[in-house]
């Protein structure tokens, strides 16, 4: 019986910087971002990295909850939020320090919420941020639900989402991405490739060849980058983003890094993984990239550095001071979620008054 092909995909890699801090040409007016935007984005990683290494010490002293850090992989969140607009939407999980950074959020609230606070969840209004999603995967059909009502409403605002390799086994992966491509929402889902779905490496976690190609199925535009290149992730989402204000839909990205700490701080990962593996990593750090690419183009040198880190660890140490001073109402975690309180919260938190006032 005659075969014929009905269809053929591929994937494209995106690489800008390499691991040695040197830059693929072709890409560098492509990118356009003047030697300010380029310092910008070096502190944001710096200050992720400090916030990360601060917020670590901060719950072994037990003044922190359970907490996710994100070092090695800050490239991810901040060169994917450099390329939005402040009035955009993003729905995070939670391990995207590096975006509250570049999106100008108080570091208060990121603190605030991991002392367990349900007030670092309510974000001042002049960001479209939604609440931190802890379970796996739920938040983005929350994220094409936004998409879908932008375009209902017209306008150019574009929505942002994150999740791990982990989470492109979960049911509403699979859900976001099919509504997303139906109803052309200007999503951008940013999948963060760090090798780990807690201890269950990736390869038993899925039989796909890349993470990227999920997206196919679903009529989804797909890329993969190197997610320890922030140039190459801001590049990508920076076109995604562009794409999707004019109305070509939505694009999954596929970043590759590797996560070089715990899950959480739950977590002890010389249990199930190599210190090769991590010293190997080691050598793609994002910062360290970016760091000799600018000091080859004479942008950075030490006095900028030291001035970078010492306003960020001012910053932070501030930021620790007002965490630490915040007061709470237990009742509030009924609340930030829904515009009107469902009849099931309420009752909830009548019953919880009563109990507390007993």
């Amino acid at each position: 019986m005659p075969t014929k092909t009905v269809y053929r995909g591929s994937i494209d890699y995106i690489q800008i910087l390499d691991e040695k801090g040197r830059i693929d040409r072709k890409f560098e007016k492509k990118l356009g971002l003047t030697k300010k935007q380029l310092l910008v984005m070096y502190g944001a990683l710096v200050k992720t990295r400090m916030f990360d290494d601060k917020a670590l010490k901060l719950q072994r002293q037990g003044r922190l909850l359970t907490y996710a850090p994100s070092s090695g992989e800050e490239a991810i969140t901040v060169g994917s939020a450099y390329a939005l607009k402040k009035d955009d939407w993003v729905v995070p999980a939670y391990r995207e320090q590096g975006m509250y950074i570049v999106m100008g959020v108080p570091l208060k609230y990121l603190l605030t919420y991991f002392m367990g606070l349900e007030e670092g969840n309510n974000l001042p209004k002049e960001f479209n941020i939604t609440p931190t999603a802890i379970p796996v995967s739920t938040h983005l059909p929350h994220a094409v639900g936004i998409g879908m009502a932008l375009n209902y409403n017209g306008g150019k605002k574009v929505v942002i989402t994150y999740t791990g390799d982990g989470g492109t086994s979960e049911g509403d992966f699979y859900e976001a991405l099919n509504f997303a491509g139906v109803y052309r929402a200007p999503v951008i889902f940013v999948v963060r490739n760090n090798q780990w779905a807690i201890s269950v490496p990736r390869k038993r976690q899925t039989a796909a060849e890349t993470i990227a190609q999920k997206g196919l199925a679903a009529g989804i535009r797909c890329v993969q980058v190197d997610g320890n290149d922030a140039l190459g992730v801001y590049y990508v989402t920076r076109d995604a983003v562009e794409r999707a204000r004019e109305g070509g839909g939505p694009t999954l990205i596929e970043a590759i890094t590797y996560r070089m700490g715990v899950h959480t701080t739950a977590d002890d990962p010389t249990r199930y993984r190599s210190e090769k593996d991590v010293e190997l990593w080691k050598k793609k750090d994002p910062i360290e990239r970016l760091r000799k690419y600018l000091e080859a183009r004479k942008i950075l040198n030490k006095r900028i550095e030291a001035n970078i880190a010492n306003e960020a660890e001012v910053e932070i140490d501030n930021a620790i001071k007002e965490a630490e001073a915040a007061k709470t109402n237990y009742t509030n975690m009924f609340k930030y979620v829904y515009k009107n309180m469902p009849n099931e919260l309420e009752e909830q938190m009548e019953y919880l008054n009563g109990f507390v006032e007993r």
